[in-house]
């Protein structure tokens, strides 16, 4: 996915549901959430990865950290976050700026959450938590959805 503007912020987060009991709530959180992004002012787009066991990643682009930090301060998102800490195991997020007019790709994502993430505060969290233990993203089958910009 190629976007005309460059220098843009890109945040990524990998989560890990603890439970399939969670799932539902997490799932319907997270489409609340999905509604939210693609009308937030400054997004220029994204993807969203199902991964193995219960986890899921969020890779989003924004114009400036002013628009990022609006978005996950409002709406939707603001309503999900504080439930995290309760439905996840494993949470960490990644913030950097890229030069590029490309959305990054899955593997650029999680090898700069192993380098430069960081770890959510969680009630449960697993063995691998802190030290941002975990597999590479599963890309085949590829389960997942662009997001674009609702102009």
């Amino acid at each position: 996915m190629r976007y005309t503007r460059k220098d843009m912020i890109v945040s990524a987060t990998r989560l890990r549901v603890r439970s399939a009991l969670l799932l539902l709530p997490f799932v319907f959180r997270t489409f609340q959430s999905q509604r939210q992004v693609v009308r937030a002012p400054g997004f220029q787009g994204g993807r969203l990865l199902i991964d193995t066991k219960r986890t899921f990643w969020t890779l989003t682009a924004w114009e400036s950290e002013k628009a990022m930090r609006d978005y996950r301060g409002s709406g939707a998102h603001r309503n999900a976050m504080p439930r995290l800490i309760d439905w996840c195991d494993e949470a960490s997020v990644v913030h950097w700026t890229s030069e590029s007019a490309e959305i990054p790709s899955w593997a650029e994502a999680a090898g700069r959450m192993r380098q430069e993430g960081r770890p959510s505060r969680l009630a449960h969290p697993s063995s691998n938590h802190e030290a941002l233990q975990f597999p590479d993203p599963r890309l085949r089958p590829t389960i997942g959805q662009e997001l674009r910009p609702h102009r």
